[in-house]
Parts: structure tokens; sequence; C-alpha cells
């Protein structure tokens, strides 16, 4: 399972393997190794040209971070395949021009799309997670705060990968192995942390992680789905029920499931 993508999440509190980029980049990916030991006058700094921050590549960062929030946020109601240099700059109220030399091809900016989304699905649904241990508990924390991630439109149009896989699932090319990447990732790590229970004996009657995980994947993209073409949160109290059955016949604590259960989708 390659979990590359979740390393990047943070330190990892719960010794299962995954650990922070040891480059010391972080979740946006903009962090240069090194540096931070380095001061700005010194003979190392001065021969690596970091005696002060270049201005226009600061003001570019920024830029390039105000498009793709806007960039992301319209790919999951427009469709990723959607995504222009033209909408994007319309939307984020930039000339043409200046998204055009910020990402050079629509492809680009694609893919700087999927991964501003891979990095805000992070932040939203694993980090809060790998505060815990791993087993039960984190993989419950992991599928609610999925089940939120989804119900509260952390993107406006529902959950951004299910929208992206439909757009690019017969179109091969890069956009499409960078969405494939982050849904095999999330399915891996999901799978991996419902094996750990198992491993600890707090799913005693699990034969198949990757089949609950499967399951699992399934009930949620449904929910998600139901939800926004039905206006209504009703969807999240269904795939709830359906976990909680499938970890109950699993050998689940009753008192977490119980927990997991009673959490409002409101």
């Amino acid at each position: 399972m390659s979990t590359e993508i979740f390393a990047r999440a943070g330190p990892e509190t719960g010794a299962d393997g995954l650990s922070a980029d040891a480059s010391g980049t972080g979740a946006s990916g903009a962090g240069t190794p090194g540096v931070g030991t380095l001061s700005a006058g010194s003979p190392d700094a001065q021969q690596r040209g970091l005696q002060r921050p270049d201005g226009r590549r600061l003001r570019g960062d920024a830029s390039r971070r105000i498009v793709l929030a806007q960039a992301v946020d319209l790919a999951s109601i427009e469709g990723l395949d959607q995504l222009t240099i033209g909408r994007v700059a319309q939307a984020a109220e930039l000339s043409k021009s200046n998204v055009a030399t910020l990402f050079g091809s629509r492809e680009r900016l694609q893919l700087a799309t999927v991964e501003a989304a891979r990095e805000r699905f992070v932040e939203t649904v694993i980090e809060p997670a790998r505060s815990l241990p791993r087993g039960l508990g984190r993989a419950l924390a992991l599928i609610d705060n999925w089940i939120a991630y989804s119900r509260d439109r952390v993107f406006p149009g529902g959950c951004f990968f299910a929208d992206a896989a439909a757009d690019f699932d017969a179109k091969p090319g890069e956009v499409r192995d960078a969405v494939a990447a982050t849904l095999r990732d999330w399915n891996g790590y999901l799978g991996a942390t419902l094996r750990h229970a198992r491993d600890l004996g707090e799913l005693p009657g699990l034969d198949d992680p990757e089949q609950l995980t499967f399951e699992f994947m399934a009930l949620l993209d449904l929910a998600n789905r139901n939800s926004l073409m039905g206006d209504t949160n009703e969807p999240y109290r269904r795939a709830r029920a359906g976990i909680v059955a499938r970890l109950r016949g699993a050998g689940a604590d009753a008192a977490a499931l119980a927990v997991f259960a009673a959490a409002s989708d409101a």
C-alpha cells in the first residue's frame, strides 16, 4: 500500500509506520530541506542563495494558493474535467494570462487542483484521526470524519474525489492517475487501520479487512451521492447503520459502536 499521501499529513502518533516527510515538507509541499537551520547571513545561506526571500516567488505562491482555493471548489461543482484556465481566472477575478503564467497548461492546473484537494482531504479526514492510537478507535474516527467531510460540504459539491473519479474513470492520463492514487491511498489507509484493529483483537470476527473496506467505501460513496441528489442528510444515517452492523458482526466493542451510531448527522 502506498501511504506517502498521508505521510505528509504530520507526525504519526500511533506508531503504524507512517511518519512525516523527512525533508521537512508539510502538507503544502512548500518546505525546503534544511532552510530552518540557516541564518540569512551565514556563508552556507549565501552560497545557497538564501540571503532573503524572493518577493516575486512569494507573491506567486500566494496567488497560486488563491487560485487553487477557487479551483478546487469550482471543480467539485462543475467537474474537474470542465476546469479551464479561463474559467478559473474568471472565478478568481484574475486575468487569464496571470493564471496561465502560474500553471502553464490546463492539465497542470488540473493536477495542481487534485493536489490541493488532497491536502484539504488530509487536513479534514486524516490528521484528526491520526491523533488516536491505531485500531478500532482510529477506524471509527476516520469514517466519522469522512461523513462530516461530505455532509458539511468541505467541498461545496460533496466529495471532490468521487466527482473527479466519475469525470476521469475512462480517460487515461496524468490527471486520472493522480485521482486514482488518492483514492487508492485512502482505501489502503482505512484497510490497514481495520487490519490493525483485527490484529489487536478489537475485531476478532474480521476475516477479510479489504472486503470490509470495500463495503464501507460503497456505503460512504452512496451516502455522498444520495445526499447531494436528494438534498438530505438521511443517507449518512443509513451509512452509519450499515457500518455499525458490519462492525458488530466482526465483534467490535458495543460501547464504541454506540457512540459512533449516536453521532448527529442533522
